[in-house]
């Protein structure tokens, strides 16, 4: 088990890099299977899921097409509650099958808010593809189709996911260490 410093901050393994590739060709499969014949649109979520879109992309064995948003809520380590979309989406929806690629969802007010946006823009579906979620700290009530990994509440970096914007190419997921 390792230990890196990011920063102020160290941070041990968790999950390793064999794990996630695991998981991540896993979630593949049944996304494939269960999407076979629609053609869905991956809406990857900038900056934390842009590697696991792409590892995930790289497994799928159907046709589809990908697009990303850019939504921010984290400051440091701390989530703010509050959802701003940075950078929008351009694609029309209208019957699309839409796959949200996410890289955490703790509390669930983002994936919420970004459900609800889409739904206004008449999608045939929308489902949930996260690299993480968080139970213990979910606080909205939405259905999450395809996680790769149930995780405590730990403030964990690697895969594409940083503190502070450092960090995000760690091939293994680390866990905030408390000093």
């Amino acid at each position: 088990m390792g230990i890196v410093k990011i920063k102020d901050k160290r941070f041990k393994t968790s999950i390793s890099e064999a794990q996630i590739k695991q998981r991540v060709k896993e979630l593949a499969e049944q996304i494939s299977k269960d999407y076979e014949g629609k053609h869905p649109l991956l809406l990857g979520v900038l900056n934390g899921a842009f590697i696991f879109a792409a590892d995930l992309a790289r497994e799928l064995t159907i046709p589809f097409q990908i697009s990303f948003v850019k939504l921010a809520s984290y400051q440091g380590t701390i989530s703010s509650g509050k959802v701003k979309e940075v950078l929008g989406i351009n694609e029309d929806l209208t019957g699309r099958h839409v796959i949200i690629i996410e890289d955490v969802v703790d509390t669930g007010h983002t994936m919420k808010q970004m459900i609800e946006s889409l739904g206004t823009r008449g999608p045939a579906s929308v489902d949930i593809c996260t690299l993480f979620v968080k139970p213990d700290k979910l606080e909205e009530p939405i259905h999450i189709e395809y996680a790769a990994f149930s995780i405590p509440n730990d403030f964990i970096l690697g895969y594409g996911l940083d503190y502070d914007q450092e960090g995000r190419g760690l091939k293994e997921i680390y866990s905030l260490v408390e000093e």
